[in-house]
């Protein structure tokens, strides 16, 4: 038997999710399915992070055991000639059995992409969030400092949540007004009454809503509707009634997983280019 690792991007609007359902309906039905047809054999995936419905993929990864023997090119080419357009397998390698795409990893990243602005998204309509009133950058980094470190993140998990524990190390946010639309853009002149937010999270790990609800926190606080000191509360009180309801998850990016460089596996995919980045 072979393991192979696959890096996978995808766009989450159309899907329910990551996880296989008996109905359809999501990437990993999506994936199996064209993994299923190259191989002319059922194939089954293990994924690094499962996604939300309508949380997109950077650079998702999965491995999967197969009798077949198919270089690098021929994985990727090969699955994507029957994947739809918004998902693609960006690179393959064969790996060892030792390696797990979800228990090898060290860390996982996300991105939370959000546009301020008085009028509602167009173009970008299901690739970023949206917030109609200003935000105070000040106040937002000073609230999310309260959630840096090891804690029980009760107060921002779904009851959904299948995480044998609510305590998870929550080890970077950071939070930068970005470029409009690419890395490439010139700054926006200051009297341009939009804008766009980019938001990044590192952990080992993630509760089920964990970033979408901290979002509804962080925003709330951006806004002025509650003081930075309030996030500390939420977290402390250990009680998802008393945070911010849940934010969209539009703008929500899983940039992937974080792996030891022993295991040879690329970390660069060209949709983290794509992202718009701090200016």
């Amino acid at each position: 038997m072979h393991r192979v690792a696959l890096g996978v991007s995808y766009r989450g609007g159309a899907y329910k999710g990551w996880q296989s359902q008996p109905s359809g309906g999501t990437v990993q039905d999506a994936l199996e399915s064209a993994l299923s047809a190259f191989c002319v054999q059922k194939v089954k995936t293990v994924c690094a992070g499962r996604t939300d419905a309508g949380v997109h993929g950077i650079n998702q990864v999965v491995h999967l055991d197969t009798p077949l023997s198919r270089t690098p090119f021929s994985w990727v080419r090969g699955t994507n000639a029957f994947l739809p357009p918004d998902i693609a397998v960006q690179w393959a390698a064969e790996v060892t059995p030792a390696f797990h795409a979800r228990n090898s990893a060290r860390g996982r990243r996300y991105a939370y992409v959000l546009l301020e602005s008085p009028i509602r998204p167009a173009l970008e309509a299901g690739q970023v969030g949206w917030i109609f009133r200003p935000l105070n950058l000040d106040a937002m980094r000073e609230a999310a400092e309260h959630l840096i470190g090891e804690h029980d993140f009760s107060s921002f998990r779904s009851s959904m949540c299948q995480s044998p524990t609510p305590v998870k190390n929550l080890r970077q946010i950071r939070i930068e007004a970005c470029h409009p639309a690419t890395p490439f853009a010139p700054p926006q002149p200051a009297d341009v009454p939009h804008r766009y937010w980019r938001f990044d999270f590192e952990g080992q790990a993630f509760l089920h809503h964990m970033i979408r609800n901290i979002m509804g926190c962080l925003l709330a606080v951006g806004t002025g509707t509650q003081e930075p000191a309030w996030v500390k509360w939420v977290l402390e009180a250990r009680d998802r009634k008393v945070a911010a309801p849940t934010f969209s998850p539009d703008g929500l990016y899983f940039l992937g997983p974080q792996y030891d460089t022993d295991w040879g596996l690329p970390s660069q995919v060209p949709g983290l280019s794509w992202l718009p980045h701090p200016i």
